[in-house]
This record gives C-alpha cells, structure tokens and sequence, in this order.
C-alpha cells in the first residue's frame, strides 16, 4: 500500500476517475502479501500487486461497472489450481475485493502513508455494501470504538495488517500499516552487515552504532520503531546502551553473546537499578534456538526472535532454553 502513495497523490491531483482494491475477505493463495492493493483506472491502467495481476481486468472491469455516487463495491474473485500455477501463486483461492473511488479515500491516508508513519485506515461499509466511509487512525490515537482499538493492535504488532469486524452496524475493514521496524546494531562486523542485509530483506530500515552516545541518540529518534540488537561485548557500550533501551520502552531489545557475558551485562543493568520486569524484557542470549551456526543463520535466528516478538508470538529463544550455544 505504501507504494501508491505518490501515484494516489498523483492522480487524485489530476483529477483522474480511479479505484483502490484490497481484500475484505480471503481463504486460500497460500502465504502473501498482507499490504498487498491496486490502483484500479477503468481504462486499463493499474499500479500495485494484488495476487500476482490475475485480477487486475476483473477488477477494471468492476470500476468501470460502479455506478455514479457510489462509493463502494464489494466484488467476488476466485482462481482454480491450474490458473493459480500458471499465475506463480502457491495455491488457489477466492476473496472479496473492495474497489473504492480514489476520491472518497481521505488525503491525509497517502500523505501519512508517503511519509513511513505508523497509520491506518477504518473503513466502514453500508449493509449493501456499496457505500463506504474511511477514516484514518494514527498511531497512539486514543481508540473511540472496537474498531479504533483493533486499529491500535495491529499497528502494535509492526506488520502491515487487514481485519473485517462484523456487528450490528455492518461491516468495518481495519487496514494497519505500522513504520517499518527500525532495527539498530550495536556493534559492525561480518554479522552486523549479514543482519542489516537480512532486515532488508523483510522491508525493514536498519543501521549500525559504534558507541553508547550515538547508540543514545539513534534509539530516541526511533522510539517506537526502534529494535536494538546489541552485538558489543564492551562494558561501556552495551550496559549503557541496554539500559537506555529499556527506559525508552524500545519494542525489542536483543544481546548477542555466551551466557557468562549476558550474566555481566544483567549484573552491569541490576547495578545501574534495573528491575527485574525490566531484565526480563532483554533477549539475551539473542535469537530463535534454530541451531544457528553461520552468520547467516544467526542473522535469520535473530529477525525471526524480533518478528515473532513483535507479533505477540511465543516462539522458543536461546534465552530460554538451557543446552549449550552452538
């Protein structure tokens, strides 16, 4: 979604007839992209990735078929096994597509969007489904209704989100897209460049520090995107630098190192008056327990923990088992 932002801005500007497609409802496809939508022009033009284009002329055809004053349609699209394989898509499947004017999308959705903040948007359908009123949800908003409080969830989880809730006032579509996970290296080397490589890999936005005052100062600017992976073993870097993470209230905090090392830095943090819930938030030793040997399997081992961490899962890390580290 983030990625229409300047051409939305751009045909709104023009004044050009065109719709924004998403998903209400999906079963099957297998995995994909769960920010994935299209600019919709009833001539023919589309901008974005929706299951790969194998709707992109239905859903043409759908947004030259909506009526005039309409502000919403809701149509049904499904793909069989063998469309789907020649499609490159892992399996088939059916959704609700919405098509809604690009004129009835508020502005301030594609200027937050353009600008990487942490948004959503709440929309809401009538019973027939073809009317539909959006707003936008920032992040920190305090939620008026179900469906603010559902926004807030989402963008807490740091991954871009759709949720349908049904009640007695019809449908309401909650779209999240949270400011990508910021990751900040505590450290440079070969492991450092394979984790930022590896953030890269799933959208997110990294970069390396090399001592506690630059480390201060990159966590403060990112506060709540903010995930630190301390890969320092010196005193003077990484106990500070924990500490400042844990003040700010960072979603993640990570430390590589043995268990003799990660004892030091917790007595270091005990020293400086850490607490106990706050020990408890540091992951360390850092990572999934996958056997990680190489740096590339310790990089994977690490975003994973932060993925997981971030989505509210309870995946298993080294710091909770008791085995050597191998």
């Amino acid at each position: 979604m983030r990625e229409l932002a300047e051409t939305a801005r751009q045909w709104a500007a023009e004044g050009r007839v065109a719709f924004l497609a998403r998903p209400v409802t999906e079963q099957g496809f297998g995995p994909r992209d769960p920010a994935g939508a299209v600019l919709v022009d009833p001539r023919g033009e589309c901008v974005g990735a929706l299951y790969r284009g194998v709707f992109d002329a239905e859903l043409v055809a759908e947004a030259g078929a909506l009526g005039a004053g309409r502000t919403a349609r809701v149509c049904e699209v499904s793909v069989g096994a063998g469309e789907a394989t020649e499609a490159k898509l892992t399996c088939g499947g059916q959704a609700e597509v919405l098509l809604q004017p690009l004129s009835a999308i508020p502005a301030e959705w594609w200027e937050l969007l353009g600008t990487g903040a942490g948004v959503a948007l709440v929309t809401r359908l009538s019973e027939g489904a073809d009317e539909a009123v959006s707003e936008v949800v920032r992040a920190g908003d305090a939620p008026a209704d179900d469906a603010g409080r559902r926004a807030g969830e989402l963008l807490g989880t740091r991954r871009p989100g759709r949720d349908a809730l049904y009640g007695g006032s019809g449908l309401v579509l909650v779209e999240a897209y949270p400011s990508a996970p910021y990751v900040v290296i505590g450290g440079t080397g070969e492991l450092a460049d394979v984790i930022g490589a590896q953030a890269g890999l799933l959208g997110w936005d990294a970069v390396t520090v090399e001592n506690a005052a630059e480390a201060e100062k990159v966590l403060a600017a990112h506060r709540d995107a903010a995930c630190l992976v301390m890969l320092s073993h010196e005193p003077e870097f990484d106990v500070p630098t924990l500490g400042n993470a844990l003040a700010l209230e960072i979603p993640y905090i990570g430390a590589l190192g043995s268990r003799r090392t990660t004892a030091r830095r917790q007595d270091g943090l005990v020293a400086a008056g850490v607490g106990a819930s706050d020990l408890a938030r540091v992951h360390g030793p850092i990572g999934l327990d996958l056997g990680a040997k190489t740096p590339a399997e310790t990089a994977l081992a690490i975003c994973a923990e932060i993925l997981g961490v971030l989505g509210g899962r309870d995946a298993r890390g080294l710091r909770d088992s008791d085995g050597p580290l191998r």
